[in-house]
């Protein structure tokens, strides 16, 4: 196995991020922290990618950040500059142009259930769990709240944060944490499946949706409707989007410009 932490293949437009820190069960050292961001942007700005698969290698999928390495920082302002870089990568994760799918095939926890929150689409093996157990270190899961709160219901977000407990695949997907548990044989399948369908798709179009969708659901009702229908006239006048409309009038498939 490489000795990088990060491993990164393209292939039929998805690029696969794989996070191969298995022996630190993927933890999220400065160093693991720079070389998703560093991986991120690669696939951001390659042409030939379209979807980015986040994966990982080992008994579990992310523990989270590297305790072990904090714990040896001794100021606060240098464990706040980890948090900071953590956010920074979270958010990469975001504002990537390109939709990211996680492929979650064990146990996430804290910072790895923050990232798997982040993702716009993820899926995960049915024995995986997640967690965000820092309550129970006495260190209360704050920065992983902020993506776990944005897409599961407050409740739901509160049981997980104030308790500590695991929560299994089956009832990640209940509550909208991923989008479906699968047999662990179906996984990889599964995730391919989903991969290859977003990789049909025009890339632009892919962006100007992925773009609004995170802009307009902070915004009020009356905002959002003004502001997405701004978007939608823009997009109106791409090249794909007349294209995408011809091809559908005609009856053929589309063939995508990217623009």
């Amino acid at each position: 196995m490489s000795d990088s932490l990060v491993l990164t293949s393209v292939e039929n437009g998805v690029a696969t991020v794989t996070l191969n820190r298995p022996q630190a069960r993927n933890a999220l050292s400065t160093s693991m922290m720079t070389a998703i961001e560093e991986a991120l942007s690669r696939a951001g700005t390659d042409p030939a990618v379209r979807v980015v698969v986040l994966a990982a290698n080992g008994p579990a999928f992310c523990a989270g950040h590297d305790l072990k390495e904090m714990s040896g920082i001794e100021s606060e302002d240098g464990i706040a500059a980890v948090f900071a870089q953590c956010s920074r990568m979270m958010m990469a994760v975001v504002r990537l142009p390109k939709p990211v799918v996680a492929r979650v095939h064990a146990m996430a926890t804290a910072a790895g259930c923050q990232l798997v929150a982040s993702c716009d689409m993820a899926f995960a093996a049915d024995g995986a769990q997640f967690a965000t157990p820092g309550v129970n270190i006495g260190l209360f899961c704050s920065t992983p709240m902020v993506a776990l709160s944005r897409v599961v219901s407050r409740k739901r977000a509160m049981e997980m944060l104030l308790t500590g407990k695991p929560v299994d695949a089956a009832t990640a997907a209940d509550w909208g944490l991923i989008n479906r548990a699968v047999p662990a044989a179906e996984l990889d399948a599964t995730v391919d499946e989903v991969a290859a369908a977003l990789a049909a798709k025009s890339s632009y179009t892919l962006k100007v949706g992925k773009d609004a969708f995170y802009n307009q659901v902070e915004m009020s009702l009356d905002d959002a409707y003004c502001y997405t229908s701004a978007v939608m006239a823009a997009n109106m006048q791409a090249a794909d989007a007349a294209e995408g409309i011809d091809a559908f009038l005609t009856k053929r498939h589309p063939v995508w410009k990217g623009c």
